[in-house]
């Protein structure tokens, strides 16, 4: 991600009251059920971050607002 990206990522995760890893990984299953993600974890708070993330739905106008990202 571009420092642009992460700036809107930032803006979708504070607004929600979650993580940046949060928001991307939810975003990124969101966009396609076929997809797989591999994060990378460091640490076990980091895999339960991870696992977290698959379970949390970003609303309707999140994703709108992460999808104009490509648009920008």
């Amino acid at each position: 991600f571009s420092p642009i990206q992460s700036g809107a990522l930032d803006a979708v995760a504070d607004r929600l009251g979650v993580t940046r890893l949060t928001v991307a990984l939810s975003w990124l299953l969101q966009r396609s059920p076929n997809m797989l993600l591999i994060p990378g974890t460091s640490s076990v708070a980091h895999l339960r971050d991870n696992v977290a993330s698959a379970g949390f739905a970003l609303p309707a106008d999140a994703v709108a607002e992460l999808d104009g990202i490509g648009a920008a």
